[in-house]
């Protein structure tokens, strides 16, 4: 009797495994159809192997943005902070990103070199990256524009570039910060004549025409008495994104024995987050203090 049943069971599976089977490769079968032929036309975008993946994320008409949301001229603190607190969003859901760098409505992120992510699409990293930033600027936008309602959604375009070496990427977010000196420089000058001075824009823009570094300073001291290295440096410098371990303490509740119910203990746990730093990229110190970013390993 035993045998009988054992003997039909094993009927039974090996019919079943015969069914599936067949299951399987109809529904590969049915998968595919006379309109696939269209993915051909899909354009291969695969980045370069042993190349940085750069993302650069700009503000669409962010100038006309700023002026709807009355941002505070020549730097609001809270959109810079807001720029932050969305590129770090980006890094924590794209772990691949090794370093940001962010100033005025602009942030770049850098993809670890050896990155296969999506198997290297350049259109999924720009869109990616655009989408969760973009969507991140709707979200925080309360924790930091608490009495400024947002009026319409922000936009953002974005490109990838890729750079071959190591010296390369290091002069692309050297050009990046060069370029945030002279822009936040030349309107720190151009906003002092129009709200100390009384300029209208047109007259400031005149004044400043044809001016050097050197003659924007000596505007700054002599009529306005700053001294521009005493900005601070997230306007004068950027902020740089850096993964660094932070520690972390919480409080919570515990089970513990009944003459103790209630109680609560700290606990501290050690995480790797990215990290805003206000510092110079055009020298070697940076480098020097974080090799991890460019070493083999990335």
């Amino acid at each position: 009797m035993w045998l009988v049943c054992a003997a039909e069971i094993g009927s039974r599976l090996a019919a079943t495994s015969v069914t599936i089977r067949r299951c399987l490769r109809l529904g590969v079968t049915m998968a595919k159809s006379k309109f696939e032929y269209v993915r051909d036309f899909e354009a291969d975008d695969t980045c370069l192997p042993h190349c940085w993946v750069v993302v650069r994320l700009d503000g669409r008409n962010f100038h006309r943005f700023a002026e709807k949301h009355n941002f505070a001229k020549p730097n609001d603190s809270r959109a810079l902070q807001l720029m932050t607190k969305c590129a770090q969003t980006v890094m924590q859901e794209l772990e691949d990103i090794v370093i940001a760098y962010g100033q005025s409505d602009e942030y770049s992120f850098v993809f670890r070199r050896k990155s296969n992510w999506f198997k290297r699409r350049a259109s999924k990293f720009m869109t990616l990256v655009a989408s969760q930033f973009a969507s991140s600027y709707v979200f925080y936008w309360r924790d930091y524009f608490a009495d400024q309602p947002l009026l319409y959604p922000p936009g953002f375009d974005g490109r990838v570039v890729l750079y071959p070496s190591n010296q390369t990427l290091k002069d692309y977010l050297s050009w990046r910060q060069a370029d945030c000196h002279i822009n936040n420089l030349y309107n720190t000058v151009f906003w002092a004549l129009i709200q100390q001075s009384g300029l209208t824009p047109v007259q400031a823009q005149e004044r400043l025409k044809g001016t050097l570094a050197g003659d924007k300073n000596e505007i700054l001291f002599s009529q306005f008495h700053i001294n521009y290295n005493d900005e601070p440096q997230m306007y004068r410098k950027g902020t740089v994104l850096v993964w660094q371990k932070v520690d972390e303490v919480r409080t919570q509740e515990v089970r513990l024995p009944a003459e103790m119910e209630g109680e609560r203990m700290t606990v501290t746990r050690t995480r790797t987050r990215p990290v805003p730093l206000y510092c110079d990229l055009i020298g070697d110190a940076f480098w020097k203090e974080h090799p991890d970013i460019l070493s083999g390993e990335n």
